[in-house]
């Protein structure tokens, strides 16, 4: 009785809105991980004329950081989920943004390739750690937004990277764009030291706000729901938070730690490392590739690639956004988040389909290639925000940075694959004297990818069922 008459004296009480402020720290992280990774493939062609590099020697430097990358995934998310996330976050950006400085002071392949390693290192604890934030600090029918609100930090890194990477190789030289560009994840380091603690203890959260946090409903709707004495979920959004809190156990069972062979028997698990595995060795092909290709394809040099990587990222940030926002307003009209996800996920893996004319239309014009390119980058980052969600969807808060990390490891691989793939065909078709040939070739396997990975992922996890209690 006393708990009911509390909750109704809360009924006129706001949802605030710090958690936006974490997500916000999460959309910089990301901002500055992709800034950092990208800054190797706009000075390409610099360092292959100033360091005499193969295509091969780039793809290798490229597979020592996706090879560090995938091996630390494996191990990154169960530290997350072992030290906590404001401790295990910190230590992955100071990491990473030492091993982007490290870069400046490389003299050839073998220094670039480790630094590259370290940052690879550094890097992975990235998306581990922001979705682990979200599981924590998001309702279950804002995470994919939240997701693709952090992930668009992906593509403003990558906006800002062929703005500013280039003007200070130009008059500074290639190696302070490493220098500074790095440094900018020290800075990020005070405001996270400042601004993030467990929402649990957090002195600047609402206990309206903790409350929407855990059940997705307002005060006016808890106080409805304990007047009613509702035993049975109301909507869509209440029933995956009921069994959500069920899947969380006792205070004492939260604390046990998952075991990698718990996780890997369950079909979920390998549900996301098939979505990982199949689509973001796209992503890395566009990230590391897409200068070169417009270079190739184009004779764009310099500056004037700046341009088309900016729509192409722009395109992909709205993509990210809009990506997390179609299944929230599924579920807000009774859906459930399963359905809700499954369905939002079919549209935009289907979209990168158009990559196969993509070359045909950049004969007619430069542009609609571009267009192309940029439609699939988007459909890319409103497929990954849902993919990144559906971890907190089929796993309890304590298991999801360690699912990431696995599933994580499961892209880095196929990056790695890609990345060899890649150098090997451009090689060959360049000496050939055609490699617009060979990026046909990559166009088709990355136009493919998001329809197939759908189809695995539902068999092996049908609407993203909740795993048994684990």
């Amino acid at each position: 009785m006393k708990t009911t008459t509390n909750l109704l004296n809360r009924v006129g009480e706001s949802v605030g809105r710090y958690r936006w402020v974490i997500c916000s720290l999460l959309f910089f992280a990301t901002t500055i991980n992709y800034l950092d990774r990208a800054v190797i493939g706009l000075l390409k062609e610099t360092l292959t004329a100033d360091l005499h590099w193969t295509e091969s020697d780039y793809g290798n430097i490229i597979v020592c950081f996706q090879l560090a990358y995938a091996l630390s995934l494996l191990f990154v998310g169960r530290v997350i989920d072992w030290v906590g996330t404001k401790l295990g976050y910190g230590l992955s950006l100071a990491v990473w943004s030492m091993a982007a400085v490290l870069h400046g002071f490389a003299t050839g392949t073998a220094g670039f390739a480790i630094a590259r390693a370290l940052l690879g290192v550094g890097e992975s604890g990235n998306f581990p750690a922001a979705n682990k934030t979200v599981a924590e600090w998001f309702p279950q029918k804002e995470r994919a937004l939240a997701t693709g609100l952090y992930n668009s930090g992906a593509m403003i890194g990558a906006i800002v990277a062929p703005l500013l990477v280039p003007w200070i190789a130009i008059h500074w030289g290639w190696q302070w764009a490493f220098i500074l560009t790095g440094a900018v994840g020290f800075v990020w380091l005070i405001f996270w030291a400042l601004l993030y603690h467990d929402p649990a203890s957090h002195k600047r959260l609402s206990r309206a706000e903790y409350d929407y946090i855990r059940t997705g409903l307002t005060p006016a709707e808890l106080a409805a729901r304990a007047v009613t004495g509702a035993a049975a979920p109301v909507t869509a959004e209440t029933a995956a938070a009921d069994a959500e809190a069920a899947d969380e156990g006792s205070a004492q069972e939260n604390k046990q730690h998952v075991t990698w062979g718990q996780l890997l028997r369950r079909r979920q698990t390998w549900a996301f490392v098939v979505g990982k595995f199949m689509t973001d060795p796209v992503w890395w092909f566009f990230l590391f590739w897409l200068p070169a290709f417009l270079e190739a394809q184009y004779g764009l040099k310099g500056m004037q690639v700046s341009l088309p990587l900016i729509v192409v990222y722009a395109l992909s940030s709205i993509g990210s956004i809009g990506g997390g926002w179609l299944p929230k307003l599924f579920i807000d009209r009774g859906m459930g988040a399963g359905r809700a996800r499954k369905r939002s996920m079919l549209l935009y893996a289907l979209l990168p389909l158009l990559v196969l004319f993509a070359q045909a239309a950049g004969d007619v014009n430069m542009w609609y290639a571009i267009l192309i390119i940029s439609i699939a980058c988007a459909a890319h980052c409103a497929f990954a925000a849902n993919l990144f969600a559906t971890v907190s969807d089929m796993f309890p808060k304590r298991a999801v940075a360690t699912v990431t990390g696995i599933g994580g490891m499961g892209g880095a691989v196929g990056g790695i694959l890609i990345a060899k793939l890649a150098g090997g065909l451009f090689d060959h078709y360049k000496a050939l004297g055609d490699i617009t040939v060979g990026y046909g070739i990559m166009f088709i396997i990355c136009a493919t990818a998001y329809i197939i990975s759908w189809g695995v992922m539902q068999w092996l996890a049908p609407n993203f069922r909740r795993v048994e209690k684990l």
